[in-house]
């Protein structure tokens, strides 16, 4: 599944060459346009910036127990090569319902990620995802050490956890460094542990950016080309100067392996993150009580903006910080605390970063007119339990448990389909219980026990959701919609399916 990525320097030179006539006694061509003078050539070699920091990139093991009904399996590691071939050879034993006579019993689960060391005193940083619900968790350095880590934070939103362990001498760390300073087609080096090869480099450019892949509300990925697979989650991705830029999180691809298409949190928004999870164990969000969506150019033109931009209020939250400071369903945000929003992704990081209980001056536009309101923020942990409060109420107006949609049938995800399916609990969405073969979602790979997250960049949470967004979608005339799809380990990717 791993494709290698090669460093043609030395072809890519001929190519020069030949192409401008030096060293041949050829006169460069008057077609050739001169090379921009600020370009660098490509590295020689990575060895020694790999070298520098091999060390203090680490193997992340984590375990949990799970209830299983298969029988006679062992508890073999994920994140290796045999997956498939081992999950296969099991499904034959058991026959095609996977039943047996042992009846469920406790087995121990493993994976396999990525993390690094950013202080010698013992502090590891990696994804949540690769660590979430473990019972327990090891550290694994390159002299052959293994050390248990004790978790200190972590932050599904940003999917990062930060771990302690406790070392007879100092580790090797490595620093962050500047990601805002990364330029589209800088190089770019990761390391981490891709399908449980521990030690592995893997090199390419930044290809792009502020990448939003919908996978939460602080998106702003950096794009890379060096490969990155399963494993390398957590693993640091580093710039020339050896400092850490971001941190290994995702990729998209059909196959599940790499197709050159990688994302790394930006150090720019871990280091925050990181910084409170190592104070509080928590995160301290601002929070400012809204519902927002998009300003494209019709509704900017009817609301007199002169262009798309801000972000569009939907609804204000009765008991968020909005609704006192006078802000209203239809006002368009247009600058908080002296940032411009250019778009509506951009107010929640913003407001994020800001801290709980500070007053903060807010541009908006009413009905054409300029205004500016004064909020002080509260704390949007604090409202996401309100939020839970508030949708405990309306628990029973759950629709029909089963669905059919886009040649699926779905399911509530409840304690059943978990233990069924061995899905963590850290997985949200609505399990998949079958899938017509034929279909597009079948030619995609989707498979039972797979988790829908999002239709269309929005979440669902039960299996009318689904249906509700493919009819919305359909009604409006397209042809696909794009599914957030986890697996039973929380590994997520990104699916477009066409609309029967």
């Amino acid at each position: 599944m791993a494709l290698v990525v090669r460093h043609r320097l030395s072809r890519l030179a001929a190519v020069a060459l030949l192409a401008t006539g030096a060293g041949f006694g050829v006169a460069p061509s008057p077609w050739l346009a001169p090379a921009p003078a600020l370009a660098r050539s490509a590295p020689e070699s990575f060895a020694d910036l790999a070298e520098g920091v091999m060390e203090a990139v680490v193997n992340i093991a984590a375990s949990q127990s799970v209830q299983d009904k298969r029988s006679g399996l062992p508890n073999l590691p994920q994140g290796t090569p045999f997956d498939d071939l081992f999950e296969e050879f099991f499904k034959r034993r058991q026959g095609p319902q996977g039943d047996n006579n042992n009846g469920p019993r406790t087995r121990r689960a493993n994976s396999l990620g990525s993390g690094f060391v950013v202080d010698p005193a013992g502090i590891v940083i990696t994804n949540n995802h690769v660590i979430a619900d473990a019972t327990e968790i090891h550290v694994l350095f390159t002299d052959g050490r293994k050390l248990k880590a004790e978790l200190l934070g972590r932050d599904p939103k940003v999917d990062i956890a930060v771990l302690k362990v406790t070392s007879d001498k100092p580790l090797k760390a490595v620093k962050f460094g500047d990601s805002d300073k990364l330029r589209v087609g800088d190089w770019v080096m990761a390391v981490g542990n891709p399908f449980g090869l521990g030690g592995t480099v893997t090199a390419g450019i930044v290809s792009a950016r502020n990448r939003n892949i919908d996978s939460g509300p602080y998106d702003n990925f950096i794009q890379t080309d060096a490969a990155i697979n399963k494993g390398n989650s957590g693993g640091p991705l580093f710039n020339m100067a050896g400092e850490v830029v971001g941190v290994n999180t995702a990729i998209l691809s059909p196959t599940g392996g790499s197709v050159g298409i990688g994302f790394a949190s930006p150090a720019a928004t871990v280091v925050p993150v990181i910084e409170q999870l190592k104070q509080f164990g928590e995160t301290r969000r601002g929070w400012l009580g809204v519902r927002i969506q998009n300003v494209d150019d019709d509704i900017a033109a009817s609301l007199g903006l002169g262009g798309a931009r801000g972000a569009l209020i939907a609804g204000v939250d009765e008991k968020g910080p909005a609704k006192p400071a006078g802000i209203e369903a239809g006002d368009v945000i247009l600058k908080f605390n002296g940032r411009d929003i250019k778009e509506s992704r951009d107010l929640p990081k913003i407001v994020a970063t800001t801290p709980v209980g500070q007053e903060v001056p807010v541009v908006l536009m009413r009905k054409g007119t300029e205004l500016t309101k004064t909020v002080k923020l509260g704390r949007l942990e604090d409202g996401e339990k309100l939020a839970s409060v508030d949708r405990k109420s309306d628990a029973g107006k759950i629709e029909s448990p089963v669905k059919k949609a886009l040649g699926l049938e779905l399911s509530a995800l409840n304690d059943d389909a978990r233990r069924k399916y061995s899905i963590k609990s850290s997985v949200k969405g609505v399990v998949v219980t079958q899938v017509d073969p034929a279909s597009s979602a079948g030619e995609k790979r989707i498979q039972a026990g797979d988790v829908i997250m999002e239709v269309n960049q929005e979440a669902v949470a039960n299996p009318a959701d689904v249906a509700r967004r493919v009819e919305t979608a359909k009604s409006g005339g397209k042809k696909n919609v794009l599914l957030l799809v986890a697996n039973a380990q929380g590994d997520t990717r990104f699916v477009a399916v066409a609309i029967d």
